[in-house]
């Protein structure tokens, strides 16, 4: 590696180098203590002081300085982990520089010449890998250590590199942390005692920042059952945070197969940094707090005052600033916070030159005015150039054009208030698609008779109108406290669908993408694939008292939701949750604002709920736990195992509370749940078992607890709802409410915001990246579990054996994915088949694989041999190997009998394995996670394997002269290299030249008596044309093959077709001892697999 001249002393450094080659202007050295000679006292302390210090060329075991006859001054100029890398650059200074440098006159000019040419090789390599990184200098340095270090394969990307201590035990070590895209990575020397630890993110069970008595603050990771500990970091939560996005970001790619085609920053894991990390997270930070869509990124920042007309005063805060947005937060982040889409903006004006003010015009007659922004010139021009709004020269007669334009604009919003709307940019629907919410067709308000409910509802709406007038109403209304505690109190119903769509961020969904839900009913209407036939079995389990769901109307409108979110998102597809959630939000939203609440909810406000394994609601369980533990402590003395309460809680989460509560009383929930996202349900939840402390603590098992609760939350009503009887009560049919005092839902969730409405959302957001590590790793463990169970019935490995081979074909899975998005696992990855097949293997990886595990050394044609296993073992011919295919081919191998040994080779050279193009190509890829799920293909299928009877020896084909050439080549690669080879190879020889014998004689002694067709018809053609047909093997190939194999061997082979029976060459080969006694050989397993997982990370990268 070229290095950046650097001017040293080489007097100072006689002891640790030594001279390996010079000329006039340039030294070859090595270090002390590596190559031949090293070792001893010396290359201890050596070893020590390069993992000590930081600098490459310290480190490096060889180096090239730069130095001029009568100068005492040497510069490095390159050095190298290899001695083969720094011979190049040797013979590269040779050939190129040393020719050049006569015609200078002066030292000074052969140095800077000599320094300006290595500069310039330096900018040209980092012109493509290290533009992005913060040092590049010092970060090719770090990369020189880690690929010397660690020698993993060459296309890990390194993202970051810190100096920490590591505690191996109670003693600590002092090293470098090297963070890359796919490992976790650490190594020390001192001394001569070496510690090196690779962990792959993978892997990783828990990752947590922790204190204790001996650290101070240090770094949890807990990875195959060990503790590791990393301390001494100069820039702790930093290491922390960049490690969490590392490991979320290999949970979500290796995982849940995502590909974040939207996000360059991850798109491509060979070109992760730290740069691109760090902005991902406060991307999603900012999204997530200003309920953005996921398109979003942020792109500027600036501190500014706002003035803010409510309060009559400015306040500190942020602006932030996206594609499509301009947002600003207060400091304290509650106080207040606006989202102006820039849809919205009509103008930005700066009132006085002079001033670092300046204002944004909104539609509807407001202004927002801000001040001290540092640099707000470029702010005015971000802006305007968002908005397509061009700014004037002259800057008083562009104000005065403004504000005239501003006037304008408002007189035509106050004759024409429809063109105000909150749904900005919605086209009209299709007339198939409702276009009112279903609450005011089964539930007309009476406007003229108004009971004491119905008065206090209007109250309601009046101190709504009133906040609105105030605070402003729609996009850009200013979010504060006073809005939280309107929210509390409960939503009016008529106003309930508008803030549900404002406080999700769903209007801003539907104002980017009018006629967008149309056009979906439309596509997705009439298909039929496994998620419509589920949404169909559950339309009428959705509310199914409440008239609305009682009428088509509101059966086809729930149906026309699901299906379109089902189209739109076949990841998730349909769950079920979905449609109790979605049948409340068609009670107050028109139906295209309904599909739009429900995007938000699973995309965004719910992440990974409403999938096959509800991570999402488990990672929240595990959250809500922590809570309890953290503020009911009596309860957890009482119930030391937590775990009921995720079993019990599963559906509070799923359906925010709607399955267990009255509707009246569950919409209330749904009301904060909007406002302030998962952090509303989890204090509802502690305010919950709150409540029933007592009862939960006195009850002996958990059967009494469950009927405790269910007798809670039948009993909580809404006084205050303005729903008829044949409404309420709708999602829960048990009246009996004797045993329970009657407890008022808005009382309640003002309890809740009371006593925990001090969690934060930043602590929700972080102890869920805390327990998704754990709660993904706990499900994939039961996998593995599932798996081992099912294929110890077919193999004769023990359960220890095949959690290893587990753990080596899944971590060969990942290596496939590790460094490329466009994997064939990858690409035919779907989440809905059974846990057997959620890992399997494509050509490339499982010839690496196989070629580490099989039991004996092949020479020559590994790769066609590997090729032929995996098409043998692939039955259905999709490309991909599963576990079960794989472990079966290697039992035969390993604990096969002889003949059974013999039967899998001898296969190997049959159709489909042999005789077929050798590609390694997808010949037969089904459509995978699309379409109609044939269930009565499936049952047929396994109706097959159940009956299948076992392959008996007279079942196998015939095989053919060219088959039995290359099966004869195979016996003798695979004998290569053992000790007994030469014996081996005479018995192959012996046999094959008897078996020529034997069918010679044959053919013979048949020739007089037989008709001419009848050696035809005893040759194998007939099987051979069966199976060729049935393998879909191309003739052109094994013609190829065919007379390529004659023509190796020789003018002795006769040309007329000659065939054998597996029974005859078992019989030939059964008479050898020396065979028999190698095919019966044990192989030591345990060694074989302890070598397999040591050499699979060094392996170079298969793309």
């Amino acid at each position: 590696m070229w290095l950046k001249p650097e001017e040293i002393l080489l007097k100072n450094a006689f002891k640790l180098w030594v001279t390996e080659n010079d000329n006039e202007y340039f030294v070859l050295q090595r270090r002390r203590g590596y190559g031949e000679g090293g070792g001893g006292l010396t290359g201890l302390l050596v070893g020590t002081l390069d993992t000590v210090l930081d600098s490459t060329s310290k480190v490096a075991p060889y180096r090239i300085l730069h130095h001029t006859p009568d100068s005492q001054v040497y510069w490095s100029i390159a050095c190298g982990v290899t001695k083969e890398e720094i011979v190049q650059h040797w013979d590269w200074l040779q050939q190129n520089i040393m020719r050049t440098l006569s015609v200078f006159d002066s030292s000074e000019d052969i140095t800077s010449f000599v320094q300006g040419k290595i500069r310039g090789l330096i900018a040209e390599e980092g012109k493509t890998s290290l533009v992005l990184e913060d040092d590049p200098e010092k970060f090719r340095e770090a990369l020189l250590r880690f690929e010397k270090w660690f020698e993993l394969p060459p296309e890990e990307k390194l993202v970051t590199y810190y100096s920490c201590s590591y505690w191996k035990g109670k003693v600590p070590c002092q090293g470098w942390l090297y963070l890359s895209t796919n490992f976790l990575c650490f190594y020390s020397y001192l001394l001569g005692a070496e510690v090196k630890l690779v962990i792959s993110w993978d892997e990783i069970w828990r990752l947590e920042k922790t204190t204790n008595v001996i650290l101070t603050e240090s770094i949890h990771v807990l990875a195959h059952g060990e503790d590791h500990y990393f301390s001494m970091l100069l820039h702790l939560n930093e290491t922390f945070v960049i490690m969490e996005q590392l490991a979320d970001y290999s949970i979500k790619r290796l995982f849940d197969k995502e590909a974040f085609k939207g996000e360059p920053a991850l798109s491509d894991p060979l070109q992760i940094t730290k740069r691109g990390l760090e902005a991902h997270a406060k991307s999603a930070q900012f999204r997530t707090f200003f309920r953005l869509p996921k398109e979003e990124n942020l792109l500027e920042v600036h501190e500014s005052f706002l003035w803010v007309p409510f309060s009559h005063f400015n306040t500190l805060g942020k602006i932030c600033l996206s594609e499509n947005y301009l947002c600003f937060a207060s400091q304290d982040g509650s106080q207040c916070h606006i989202i102006i889409p820039m849809r919205e903006i009509v103008s930005v004006e700066k009132p006085d030159s002079s001033s670092r003010a300046l204002t944004v015009c909104v539609r509807g007659k407001r202004a927002l005015r801000f001040s001290e922004v540092r640099d707000y010139q470029r702010l005015a021009n971000t802006i305007r150039s968002r908005c397509g709004i061009s700014a004037s020269p002259q800057h008083s007669a562009s104000t005065e054009a403004i504000r005239g334009e501003c006037q304008s604009l408002i007189n035509h919003f106050e004759d024409n208030p429809e063109d105000v709307t909150l749904m900005v940019g919605q086209k009209d629907s299709s007339k198939a698609v409702s276009t009112e919410a279903l609450m005011t067709v089964f539930h007309p308000q009476d406007v003229e008779n108004l009971d004491p409910k119905m008065l206090k509802e209007k109250m309601k709406e009046q101190s709504w109108n009133i906040h609105f007038s105030e605070y402003g109403r729609g996009t850009s209304m200013f979010f504060t406290r006073k809005t939280r505690d309107l929210i509390v109190r409960g939503v009016p119903e008529a106003l309930r669908g508008e803030l549900w769509m404002l406080f999700s961020g769903a209007v801003n969904d539907m104002a980017t993408h009018p006629g967008y839900y149309t056009e979906l009913v439309e596509q997705s209407l009439g298909t039929s694939t496994l998620a419509t036939d589920e949404i169909e079995r559950d339309l009428h389990r959705s509310l199914p008292e409440h008239p609305a769901f009682q009428s088509d109307t509101g059966i086809s409108a729930l149906r026309r939701v699901l299906t379109a979110y089902a189209y739109r998102n076949p990841k998730i597809g349909y769950c079920q949750a979905m449609n109790i959630l979605t049948s409340v939000l068609l009670l107050y939203a028109k139906e295209e604002e309904a599909f739009w609440l429900l995007v938000a909810v699973c995309e965004r406000m719910l992440p990974d709920y409403f999938n096959r394994r509800i991570i999402g609601a488990l990672v929240d369980q595990a959250v809500f736990e922590d809570l309890i533990r953290e503020n009911l402590p009596q309860l957890v003395e009482h119930m030391t195992d937590l775990s009921f309460f995720s079993s019990v809680s599963l559906s509070w989460f799923l359906t925010l509370f709607i399955s267990v509560l009255p509707i009246e009383s569950a919409v209330n929930v749904v009301d904060c749940f909007f406002y302030d996202g998962i952090k509303a349900i989890l204090q509802l939840g502690l305010a919950v078992l709150d409540y029933n402390m007592e009862a939960l603590i006195s009850c002996h098992d958990d059967a009494e607890a469950v009927t405790i609760l269910n007798k809670f939350f039948d009993s909580v009503t809404n006084k205050d709802s303005p729903l008829p009887p044949t409404v309420q009560q709708a999602s829960v049919g048990n009246n009996d409410k004797a045993s329970h005092l009657n407890v008022d839902i808005s009382e309640l969730i003002r309890e809740a915001y009371e006593k925990y409405g001090n969690i934060r959302l930043e602590e929700v957001e972080s102890s869920r990246k805390r327990n998704k590590l754990c709660v993904i790793q706990t499900l994939e463990d039961t996998t593995k579990q599932n798996v081992i169970r099912v294929v110890s019935q077919e193999v004769k490995f023990n359960a220890s054996h095949l959690d290893e081979l587990y753990n080596l074909f899944k971590r060969q899975h990942f290596r496939s994915c590790y460094w490329t998005m466009q994997s064939p696992a990858l690409l035919h990855h779907d989440p809905s088949l059974a846990y057997l097949e959620q890992y399997q293997l494509g050509f490339q990886q499982f010839s690496v694989l196989f070629t580490l595990l099989e039991p004996w050394t092949f020479c020559a044609t590994k790769s066609t041999l590997s090729l032929w296993v995996f098409r043998l073992i692939d039955e259905n011919q999709d490309g991909l190997i599963n576990f079960k295919e794989f472990c079966c081919a290697l039992d035969t191998l390993y604990y096969g009998s002889f003949t059974n040994k013999l039967k899998f080779l001898f296969k190997l050279h049959l159709p489909p394995a042999f005789d077929l193009p050798e590609d390694g190509v997808i010949r037969k890829s089904p459509e995978r996670g699309r379409g109609k799920v044939d269930l009565q293909a499936y049952l047929k299928q396994w109706q097959n394997e159940i009956l299948k009877k076992e392959e008996t020896i007279k079942d196998l084909p015939r095989i053919n002269q060219t088959q039995f050439i290359q099966f004869s080549k195979t016996l003798y690669n695979i004998f290569h290299g053992d000790p007994e080879e030469e014996s081996l190879y005479r018995a192959v020889a012996h046999v094959t030249s008897l078996l020529l014998r034997m069918e010679e004689v044959g053919r013979r002694l048949q020739e007089p008596s037989s008709p001419p067709d009848f050696a035809k018809l005893a040759s194998p053609s007939a099987a051979e044309e069966s199976s060729t047909e049935e393998a879909s093997s191309t003739p052109e190939s094994s013609d190829t093959s065919s007379s390529h194999n004659i023509q190796d061997t020789g003018p002795d082979i006769p040309e007329v077709q000659w065939s054998f029976s597996f029974e005859q060459v078992l019989a030939s080969l059964l008479n050898e001892p020396a065979i028999v006694s190698f095919f019966e050989r044990p192989v030591d397993i345990q060694t074989k697999l302890g070598q397999a997982k040591v050499a699979q990370l060094k392996l170079k990268a298969n793309k």
